[in-house]
């Protein structure tokens, strides 16, 4: 969509309308109303330093639907139109930059002011602005009793999911629909509703538990996911790719083990944390010094999850086909991530564990994909 742009018309297209911050605005209030008021699992979040265990209502998935059925009703009635994003995204991307920084302004503002004492809530001022900001000063800063970073991370997944949507109702209003659009609908819906079935597990990730909620989650939750996720689905909206029956087959074959490998890691971390006891694929499980998980997955590699998010990534993009680059942004820049994360986590992980981490290294040497990584 850009590249099709010059300056003087991308330049009025990236100033926000009315419209655009009415959407962001209605999309936030039914948010934090859908999660507050709907039934759902209530999950007891990892124990902190102090002792205290954060509460999350994991009701995603019915949000989701609801929300997902309001606007089909809306659609059909002629209240909104499903192509409200497809038609104004970067007024869109442009609205919830500006909400980026202007809440972690506000969350630089009442942490630097904090007197709280408890892990959630206590300041990690380092005396640099820049530093503080774009890191976050406090773990879990809430906002009307609604946890801010699971709530961000929630809003960026369905606005994904939301976001693509309006691409497909606009690729059948242009009758330009594709096997490679409908291929990747399909991967990425799978994958997003996946994550809403299994929303539980996030709060046992590494974000959720150690990151401090500043511009770097903000903006990652809020802008990056949604809009630069979504690249394939806009780039495939503007170039017609015809997939051969082997490739179908062959992109369906990555997404299928990328999958087990995701969701079978993340499924095995989240249970050891539970309960360290639990049986990895019918044997008792291998832990390194009381606390370090060397089974299934985590005995394959160190970050065998990321393996599988790699491949999941990859498979959005296949459908777009070789004959361009920009597809492809969103695996090649999570390759970059995920290895920057991986070393992050392995500093953070040898300065915790001393001589439980050099054991673990001993006994899974690899760090993403075996015999390579």
């Amino acid at each position: 969509m850009l590249l099709d742009m010059d300056l003087g018309v991308l330049l009025p297209s990236l100033i926000p309308s009315s419209q655009s911050v009415y959407v962001l605005v209605f999309y936030f209030v039914y948010l934090a109303v859908a999660g507050e008021i709907l039934p759902g699992k209530v999950i007891r979040g990892v124990l902190l330093s102090d002792g205290s265990q954060l509460r999350y209502r994991c009701n995603g998935l019915l949000a989701l639907t609801l929300l997902v059925a309001i606007l089909g009703i809306c659609a059909k009635l002629g209240i909104v139109s499903p192509l409200v994003v497809a038609d104004r995204g970067l007024e869109l991307l442009s609205a919830t930059f500006i909400f980026c920084v202007l809440v972690t302004l506000v969350l630089y503002i009442t942490g630097r002011s904090s007197s709280d004492k408890s892990s959630s809530l206590k300041p990690h001022v380092s005396g640099n602005l820049v530093h503080d900001w774009w890191f976050g000063i406090q773990l879990n800063p809430q906002f009307m009793s609604i946890d801010l970073k699971f709530f961000f991370v929630r809003a960026g997944m369905m606005g994904w999911l939301l976001i693509n949507l309006s691409i497909l109702a606009k690729s059948v209003q242009d009758s330009s629909l594709s096997q490679s659009m409908i291929l990747y609908q399909i991967f990425c819906a799978l994958y997003i509703l996946d994550y809403f079935v299994h929303e539980e597990y996030m709060t046992s990730t590494w974000d959720i538990i150690a990151e401090r909620l500043g511009f770097m989650l903000v903006f990652g939750d809020l802008l990056w996911i949604p809009f630069t996720f979504s690249i394939q689905g806009w780039w495939l909206l503007h170039n017609k790719v015809e997939l051969t029956v082997p490739a179908i087959v062959a992109n369906c074959l990555v997404f299928v083990i990328g999958y087990l490998v995701f969701r079978g890691a993340n499924k095995q971390k989240h249970i050891f944390k539970k309960n360290p006891k639990t049986p990895i694929w019918g044997k008792p499980p291998v832990v390194v010094g009381g606390k370090l998980l060397a089974s299934g997955y985590w005995g394959i590699a160190r970050h065998c999850n990321y393996l599988g998010d790699l491949m999941l990534a990859l498979s959005f993009s296949l459908p777009c086909g070789i004959s361009s680059p920009v597809p492809y942004f969103y695996p090649t820049y999570l390759l970059i991530l995920l290895i920057w994360r991986e070393r992050r986590d392995e500093v953070r992980c040898a300065e915790k564990y001393k001589e439980i981490w050099a054991e673990y290294l001993r006994l899974v040497p690899w760090r993403i994909l075996p015999y390579v990584y």
